[in-house]
């Protein structure tokens, strides 16, 4: 089966591997149109044929190099002359090393790497959080060994807003946009009409409220969905997931997703507003049901109310509304003190278990914080630690994306002193 033929089938809702997989398959490269391929990879990459050497919009992380070098070289034996990062995340900027190593071993010219001027700063910021990053993307992903990166290849030329140039004889634009990065780049190709997104489209509810993650910026990025709209490309290829093919296509795709967005944010600051808490906002608002049901939006790896809560965080700052929430207690010294009021840790997670047999959405998450509870105030009771695990097991188990399942997941595992 090729490309053309999985991405109608994705676009149709009959891939049955994204949930499981919802940052899309690992593919040998394909060819797009004349001069241009992809590779479909953990994250995406997409390079282009030019007189003076390939140029690529994305390079891989530190554990597909190689084999997106392999790959490449199979399609073309020409130098990368150019490489452009959509952004600054390390699934994407990892694969130059084995194109400089090339380079060196054939005297050819270094490829010269082009950002926005954003990310050398993300590269910085990375550097100095790297323990939490470490942390943060072991519990997200449930990788045990992953290892933060210290260095990282820096690029040659930065720009501000709008970039132009031209490789041989291919013309490409660079624009910059916020979204789910402050450092996006969408790159251009006005002659084949080749759309390079990065992560401002991923085949899923958009990224615009990791919980572990810095800020997102949903109505910039809706607006950035709306100006790549205009171009009318024939060729959209993301940063993960499978191309689109059509201009038609590609145009429902980013209108309706920058609908999403402007609609979760338009209901959010409709409800601070009004004067409300962040609990109730998050209770309120909802996706337009005629997008609930779109393949590339559904809440495989992000989900609506964590976007909620960063439209929170962007507008409103931290505090959710909750006086008590302003200046809380330890959650330990919480946990303590609710525990001795209900009797005891072990009847808080008997009503957990309660909980789970309800089976609600409701349920669950009172469930949740029951369990907490009981194992913040009696950590070291086998009983309670064993209610811990299940209920964060089932909430595991019910949860529809990669953050939540990540976060449950290790929870699960922390209550017995495991770790990522």
């Amino acid at each position: 089966m090729d490309i053309v033929e999985l991405a109608d089938r994705l676009w149709r809702g009959e891939d049955p591997t994204q949930h499981a997989q919802p940052l899309g398959p690992s593919l040998p490269v394909a060819q797009i149109t004349d001069g241009v391929v992809f590779l479909a990879n953990f994250a995406n990459c997409t390079a282009v044929d030019t007189a003076d050497g390939l140029v690529m919009v994305d390079t891989g992380s530190i554990f597909t190099a190689a084999n997106v070098h392999k790959e490449i070289r199979s399609w073309s034996k020409k130098p990368l002359h150019s490489a452009i990062f959509s952004h600054g995340h390390i699934d994407h900027v990892f694969g130059v090393g084995p194109f400089d190593d090339e380079a060196t071993e054939r005297g050819w010219r270094r490829p010269h790497v082009i950002a926005h001027e954003h990310l050398p700063r993300r590269f910085e910021r990375y550097i100095q959080t790297a323990g939490y990053n470490q942390v943060i993307n072991r519990r997200q992903f449930a990788v045990a060994n992953l290892i933060w990166p210290t260095e990282y290849r820096f690029p040659d030329q930065t720009y501000a807003l709008e970039h132009t140039t031209s490789v041989g004889e291919v013309e490409l634009h660079l624009r910059h946009e916020k979204g789910e990065t402050d450092d996006a780049t969408v790159t251009w190709f006005p002659d084949t009409r080749v759309l390079c997104s990065g992560d401002l489209f991923i085949w899923n509810s958009p990224n615009a409220g990791n919980p572990q993650k810095v800020q997102r910026y949903p109505l910039e990025w809706a607006h950035a969905l709306r100006r790549m709209d205009a171009l009318g490309a024939e060729y959209l290829l993301p940063g993960h997931g499978l191309p689109i093919f059509g201009t038609d296509r590609i145009h429902q795709a980013l209108s309706e997703t920058a609908e999403y967005l402007e609609s979760l944010v338009e209901q959010t600051l409709a409800m601070m507003n009004d004067g409300a808490r962040l609990s109730d906002t998050i209770s309120s608002v909802r996706v337009p049901m005629h997008l609930s049901d779109r393949p590339y939006l559904q809440p495989f790896y992000d989900e609506p109310e964590f976007i909620v809560r960063n439209i929170w965080r962007l507008y409103g700052g931290w505090w959710d509304g909750n006086p008590a929430n302003l200046r809380p207690a330890n959650d330990r010294v919480l946990a303590a003190e609710l525990a001795e009021l209900a009797g005891g840790a072990t009847t808080l997670a008997t009503r957990a278990e309660e909980l789970l047999e309800d089976g609600s959405d409701e349920a669950l998450r009172v469930a949740g914080h029951l369990a907490e509870l009981a194992w913040l105030a009696t950590p070291d009771d086998q009983g309670v630690q064993a209610v811990r695990q299940r209920v964060f097991a089932t909430l595991a188990t019910a949860a529809t994306s990669t953050m939540s399942r990540g976060v449950f997941r290790w929870a699960e595992r922390e209550t017995t002193g495991e770790q990522y």
